[in-house]
């Protein structure tokens, strides 16, 4: 697990209970269509920590929300944001939230592993881009080669 040497990033991979959720989800459910800022923070908190991508994109959107339209929530909401992105594999987003927490607070923990788990998951998915693309050259390369072979035989 890549969290293992990055304890400050183990919030990454440690998801809220289905009951915790739920918790948080009726709180929101009962303040709508009035929902506070708190409200909304804490059940976007709760869907970025979530297993399920659907939930990660509803909590970047709320977080998104709060980072809009509540100036002095900005700064509590750069993390979470950069996390969400993250966990949706939305490095470049990720990277950019998580570079603006980090240049107003440098010596942040969670912010310097999350760094790191977001340059490995660049890295990752460069690797897979290389051996996708990797994958292709080689298929045509054998097509053409078939291709040579049947124009000489035939």
């Amino acid at each position: 697990m890549p969290y293992e040497n990055l304890p400050y990033a183990a919030e990454a991979e440690a998801p809220l209970s289905t009951e915790e959720l739920n918790v948080l989800r009726r709180q929101h459910d009962r303040e709508a269509p009035e929902v506070t800022t708190q409200t909304k923070f804490n059940f976007a908190w709760g869907l970025i920590r979530s297993r399920r991508k659907t939930d990660h994109q509803l909590g970047v959107g709320l977080l998104t929300e709060i980072y809009k339209e509540t100036p002095d929530r900005r700064r509590e909401c750069l993390y979470y944001l950069a996390l969400g992105y993250y966990k949706l594999s939305e490095y470049s987003k990720a990277r950019e939230y998580n570079s603006q927490l980090l240049a107003h607070e440098p010596n942040n923990l969670q912010a310097l592993s999350l760094k790191q788990l977001i340059e490995d998951g660049v890295s990752s998915e460069g690797k897979t881009g290389f051996l996708i693309v990797g994958g292709v050259v080689a298929l045509g390369a054998i097509l053409y080669t078939t291709y040579v072979s049947a124009k000489k035989s035939g």
